[in-house]
């Protein structure tokens, strides 16, 4: 463990302490083992005369079945220990006093130097108590001690001893409950407490000792049959099990519009997004090791990358559960590429490759030799796990300096609900079926790359009244034209999925929060400037708010109310070469410049899933005042991803240079 990590590892722990110690209160401990106490007194206070005959067969019947199975140990034990004076003394007392003395002490000490461990262990304490004082009364058990013509003699209640039978102090208690031994009960629960929060060794050997001396004990002062100290055994684990599934959070439910793309993804549509982290190695090499150090250090603020899908059966859908120990070989790779073209290969590689949902979801590959001084590394995360912008800010969480918090945006209930209404209607009269691009159906793939500044779009998309994405969206359409002809199957129009956020970004790493609204793109003969102003016009349907509001709703509430094998289906039809031939993506830009295992970014390309039957994906990510373009295709539509991305710088620059 290195110092990064040991210093994140402390601090989690005295940050989780103090804050369970806050909630903690010693009136209202106090109040729960006083309302314990009360308990007990109630079970004491019943009538002996009702019980006392079950509780003299109950008793004979354990002891015959000692004898029989010969371990009737407990008269020679009892007759030895009474002509003891002095140790016969010291027995009485410890059982007395000391089986309290440590089980509370425990408490106190849990209370104060583990809160974080004390509620879980004081649930135990009292389902072993409640279980304990239920038996009681259901099955009451006669002590040896009470059965003088077994031969038994009672040596607490002949010494006197205070605290104990024959005391004024407990002259009350229940005399008919030896069953279960709560004196070995009690300090078994103590030693498996101590176990759990790894008390100091030499600690946990002298309870062990006390466990001993205090088997030794009951059954010595006639206080408790061999069998009686076995049945404690089940008194502890049970609560002790019970205590810890409670105190476990719930695991997490895969919801709906996660649950969306597991269904979704096939064989030749792996559901994986990520992105290829461009890194400045000149001045300090970055390698597997690196990335490793870096991954365990915030392991704790990225739950899905140690917890793995828990199917549940056809109907239910599965839950999130830790997966350990992380499989660093699998998770964190290292190879060699020939430049970046290799790189790109490598991208394509890795993508048509489904990762497993029996372990974690996510992979990170380390790709040496993309030129000199450059080091790449791909990142992979299942869609299942997260949208664009949650994969990013995971990625981001590994790197620094750690982002800004983003504040959330003021609540609009009826604004929200009214824009719903209105893009219900409006998705009602748009459900045409687009023209089907050549597709491979393989999932293989093709993987293109591009970098511009950033202002230089802003500015072009300014010049001549439209948005970034407008921008992006009719580079794209004028590309397909250029790198498709009509006889290789190119249609009039293309219809793209335009992902948009339904949440802002840095507000969570988890989940899927985004929707998708249809923008048809002409990709025919035409100039680049009227393309835009055709795209611009028509991407308006981005910025109401309206249809992507109410496809919002549909996703989520689809995935709230449909059965699972339902859900699939809407899933499979909705999100499919049905309705889409691609997906255009604009991701948020980030601010300022990230360094990662100590290493500069200098550029970090999407990787995005193409939705089955479709035959592109590109995705757009502000880096640092640079605009990162990775491209995603299917080789049936163009083998030849670097073209088609050439063909789209192409169409950028002739907007910049058009005139307006």
């Amino acid at each position: 463990m290195g110092t990064g990590e040991a210093v994140t590892v402390r601090d989690t722990v005295l940050t989780t302490g103090t804050a369970a110690r806050a909630r903690l209160s010693a009136r209202r401990e106090m109040l729960l083992g006083l309302l314990l106490f009360g308990v007990y007194l109630v079970v004491a206070g019943l009538p002996e005369e009702a019980r006392i005959g079950r509780a003299r067969e109950h008793g004979e019947a354990i002891y015959s079945l000692e004898r029989a199975l010969r371990l009737d140990i407990e008269l020679s034990l009892n007759r030895w220990l009474a002509d003891q004076g002095i140790l016969r003394v010291l027995a009485n007392y410890e059982y007395a006093i000391t089986y309290i003395a440590s089980a509370l002490a425990l408490l106190l000490w849990l209370f104060l130097r583990h809160p974080e461990r004390y509620r879980t262990a004081r649930n135990s304490f009292i389902l072993l108590n409640l279980g304990g004082l239920t038996c009681f009364v259901l099955y009451p058990v006669m002590p040896p001690r009470l059965m003088p013509d077994l031969g038994f003699i009672d040596t607490v209640y002949l010494g006197g001893t205070w605290g104990s039978w024959g005391s004024p102090l407990v002259e009350h208690a229940d005399q008919l409950a030896a069953v279960p031994s709560l004196h070995m009960a009690w300090t078994m629960w103590v030693g498996v407490e101590l176990a759990r929060v790894k008390a100091k060794r030499w600690v946990q050997v002298l309870n062990i000792v006390h466990i001993l001396v205090t088997l030794y004990v009951i059954m010595a002062t006639a206080n408790h049959f061999l069998l009686d100290a076995v049945a404690a055994i089940p008194f502890v684990a049970i609560p002790v099990y019970i205590a810890e599934r409670a105190s476990r959070p719930p695991a997490p439910k895969v919801e709906g519009p996660d649950a969306f793309f597991m269904a979704v993804e096939t064989p030749a549509a792996p559901q994986q997004a990520g992105g290829l982290i461009m890194l400045d190695t000149a001045a300090r090499e970055v390698g597997r090791a690196d990335l490793v150090r870096e991954i365990r250090a915030r392991l704790d603020g990225l739950p899905r990358f140690r917890q793995r899908l828990t199917g549940r059966g056809r109907w239910r859908r599965p839950l999130w559960r830790d997966h350990d120990p992380v499989d660093w070989e699998w998770h964190v790779m290292e190879r060699r590429v020939d430049g970046m073209a290799g790189v790109r290969e490598a991208v394509a590689e890795l993508q048509a490759e489904r990762l497993p949902l029996d372990r974690p979801p996510w992979r990170m590959v380390v790709l040496k030799g993309a030129a000199p001084g450059r080091t790449a590394v791909v990142y992979l995360m299942h869609h299942v796990v997260a949208d664009g912008v949650g994969i990013v800010a995971q990625a981001v969480h590994l790197m620094e300096p750690p982002p800004a918090p983003v504040p959330a945006p003021p609540r609009r209930p009826l604004r929200r609900a009214l824009a719903t209404a209105a893009g219900l209607a409006q998705l009602a009269t748009a459900v045409t079926r687009p023209e089907r691009l050549p597709s491979s159906g393989t999932p293989e793939r093709r993987y293109g790359t591009m970098r511009l500044p950033l202002a230089e779009v802003r500015d072009t998309g300014r010049r001549h009244g439209a948005r970034v994405t407008d921008v992006v969206l009719c580079a794209f359409a004028g590309a397909l034209n250029r790198v498709m002809g009509e006889e290789e199957g190119r249609p009039a129009a293309v219809r793209v999925a335009v992902p948009l956020m339904m949440r802002p970004p840095g507000s969570a790493m988890v989940g899927n929060h985004t929707t998708a609204v249809m923008v048809d793109l002409p990709v025919g003969k035409m100039a680049e400037t009227d393309r835009l102003a055709v795209i611009a016009k028509r991407a308006r349907v981005l910025r109401s708010g309206t249809r992507g509001q109410a496809a919002w709703f549909v996703m989520w509430q689809a995935g709230r109310f449909l059965p699972a094998p339902l859900h699939r289906r809407f899933a499979r039809m909705s999100y499919s070469g049905r309705f889409l031939q691609g997906t255009v993506s604009s991701l948020p830009a980030t601010a300022g410049p990230l360094r990662l295992a100590g290493a500069p970014l200098t550029a970090v390309y999407p990787i995005v899933p193409l939705a089955p039957g479709t035959a592109f994906a590109i995705a757009g990510l502000g880096i640092d005042g640079e605009l990162c373009f990775g491209l995603s295709l299917d080789p049936g539509l163009a083998d030849d991803a670097d073209a088609l991305m050439a063909a789209f710088g192409d169409v950028l620059e002739e907007l910049r240079d058009g005139p307006r």
